[in-house]
């Protein structure tokens, strides 16, 4: 598929692989009757790419999973090598003309495949095979949290993929062999750096074999990157410093303010010039108008505007009849414990009973906003979507709150429902639990959209908070130090901040009474169980309290217009710094050793004129695969 480049002088090519079978069916077994036999071939092998996200729980789940990652390698890779040796006799420039960027680990087995096609197929020696691998390969780590760094059974590794077995066995064997002169002095370093982990069940550590072969290692927001060296890989860490940086995420421009937010793009414009889009940060002229009141006037239209037609779609998708001048108050992201979608939910529960257990008075009317989707085998995230649904229908129907604040979860996630969301957003919801967010990029794009951001100071949040300035930023919740050390310590015990906090009291008893699940008894008795007695892994008791005292910050500041529009139009101004633009400078710098093709900047009526595409000789010869 062509991806065309801004002004259309740049055509890059984005490759989609499906699973065909080399016969439709065996027309032997056909002729005897057995229908179904005769197609299973078929069926089995389109289901590699058939399926998508299959759940994991279960064996043949995980094997799919496997097969569907190893086939995704292997057509990149193959196709790179269709490309390379089409004008190339030896393999010696290969990692200068190619680079493949690990995206997390779910590509690794990029290198045992490289390894195996220089080896096995281009005929190279062990030692030239493995320069070359780790000079093309590089990783970037995306998580902190170790069960989600994949590993794999050795038993079922040697049984679909057993020749790559035998590459990670020798990859293995000599990188331990390399840090043999270290273990005289730490004896444990070789069990907690190995690729293969020992046990009753052997696993593939795919985390470390990804570190293992490539020549760079890059987190994706400063914290997170420090957090990589210092909790995740701190072995590695001390064994290769060099091959460790920071490319902090960003997000593209075009697509997520100009095209999205196409009043907002045309303001801007209108302000600084249209070079904003190829270089964001020129926005910063922007704030030499966030204290006039026209500029602001107009802002605060392109807000509302794109609010109203959120509400029709709101109304369209959910059901849900809410006010457009109220304040949207937006969580989307994939539901996972960790990035907290139950404390915001623990939030509005708090509301509705100081509402209408206290006859507390809503001063602003909210609409509360989620989406995001559940991984199929993840049972406590769509436990989580099933309490929003459930105090949504209550809170949506209870005449007491007279629609002060409304409820809704937007079902099917995906690039154009967040087209429509973000642009509308007043408040961006980043509350996960400090340490374990890597960076997001959610953030990113709601910030750049004009909403502001009520956060931990957790991935790329601290840099956010660093640009747009503490005043701009609703901050809140315990740093990523105090919960590492209360965790390590065994300081935090939550049964003492239910015993001590009548408002967090009162939420916890809520969900223990069916208060939210009349006629299904029981039903969220597992929240309560998982926060008071199994220790609450995400802190969100810990946080409830300074997270329930920032949202009335929030209010105080949304009930002064001027001073909320001149908050908003700032984060706008100074989101620089989150353009792809810059992110992909650094990795073609830093990690894949190329420089940028330079292009004259096209004004927009010429762009929108242009139609083409650069023929291969134009464009950089380095190509860049992700998983």
């Amino acid at each position: 598929m062509p991806v065309v480049g801004w002004g259309g002088n740049t055509v890059n090519f984005l490759r989609l692989f499906s699973a065909r079978a080399s016969d439709d069916f065996d027309i032997e077994i056909f002729n005897r009757g057995d229908y179904i036999r005769a197609v299973e071939q078929k069926i089995g092998t389109e289901n590699i790419s058939r399926v998508l996200y299959p759940s994991d729980s279960v064996m043949s789940g995980k094997e799919l999973r496997l097969v569907q990652e190893y086939f995704l390698v292997t057509c990149a890779i193959t196709d790179l090598f269709r490309r390379y040796d089409l004008d190339h006799k030896s393999y010696d420039d290969f990692p200068s003309k190619i680079a493949i960027q690990m995206n997390d680990t779910h590509p690794s087995l990029a290198v045992a495949e490289l390894m195996r096609v220089f080896i096995d197929e281009k005929g190279l020696e062990w030692e030239q095979a493995w320069e070359l691998t780790q000079a093309t390969c590089a990783y970037t780590n995306h998580t902190l949290l170790p069960e989600a760094l994949e590993r794999w059974s050795v038993s079922l590794m040697e049984r679909v993929l057993p020749r790559h077995m035998q590459i990670i066995y020798g990859i293995n064997h000599q990188f331990l062999r390399t840090i043999a002169e270290h273990s005289f002095t730490d004896p444990d370093l070789m069990r907690r750096t190995s690729i293969i982990e020992e046990g009753a069940d052997k696993q593939v550590r795919m985390a470390h074999l990804c570190i293992v072969g490539s020549h760079a290692v890059n987190g994706v927001s400063a914290l997170h990157s420090e957090l990589v060296k210092t909790s995740l890989v701190p072995d590695f860490a001390n064994l290769w410093p060099e091959r460790f940086s920071n490319k902090t995420n960003g997000v593209a421009p075009r697509p997520w303010l100009r095209k999205a937010n196409p009043e907002l793009g045309a303001l801007l414009t209108e302000s600084v010039g249209e070079r904003w889009v190829t270089d964001l940060s020129i926005l910063l002229g922007m704030e030499k108008y966030v204290d006039d009141p026209g500029f602001l006037a107009k802002f605060r239209d392109v807000k509302q505007h794109n609010k109203n037609r959120l509400t029709k779609v709101i109304f369209d998708q959910a059901g849900v009849q809410v006010d457009p001048t109220s304040l949207f108050d937006v969580q989307i992201k994939r539901i996972h414990e960790y990035k907290r979608q139950l404390l915001n939910v623990m939030r509005i529960i708090d509301q509705y009973l100081q509402t209408v257990d206290h006859q507390v008075e809503v001063i602003v009317p909210r609409t509360y906003i989620f989406a995001g989707k559940a991984a199929p085998g993840y049972w406590a995230a769509k436990q989580i979507i099933k309490l929003i649904h459930n105090v949504a229908a209550v809170v949506n129907a209870d005449p007491r709150m007279r629609d002060r604040i409304k409820v809704a979860f937007l079902p099917d996630y995906r690039v154009s429902l967040a087209e429509v969301i973000i642009p509308a957003a007043d408040i961006s919801e980043q509350i996960s639990t400090a340490g374990m967010e890597a960076s997001g990029t959610g953030n990113m794009k709601l910030s750049m959209n004009g909403a502001l951001t009520v956060g931990t100071l957790d991935g790329a949040n601290i840099e956010i908070l660093e640009e747009v300035g503490a005043e701009n930023f609703y901050l809140f919740g315990l740093r990523a130090e105090e919960v590492e050390q209360m965790k390590s310590k065994g300081l935090y015990n939550p049964q003492e901040h239910y015993a001590r906090n009548e408002r967090t009291k009162a939420v916890m008893d809520s969900l223990a009474s069916d208060r939210f699940s009349p006629q299904e008894p029981g039903l969220f008795r597992w929240i309560v169980d998982e926060i008071l007695y199994r220790g609450d892994r995400y802190f969100h008791l810990a946080d409830l309290p300074s997270y329930i005292d920032i949202n009335q910050s929030v209010d105080d500041d949304y009930l002064d217009q001027a001073l909320w529009s001149r908050k908003a139009a700032i984060n706008v101004a100074r989101i620089g710094k989150f353009s792809s633009d810059r992110t992909i400078l650094e990795y073609a710098r830093d990690i894949w050793h190329i420089g940028p093709f330079e292009q004259p900047y096209l004004p927009k009526a010429r762009s929108e004129e242009m139609i083409g595409v650069v023929p291969p000789s134009a464009a950089s010869e380095s190509s860049s695969i992700s998983g």
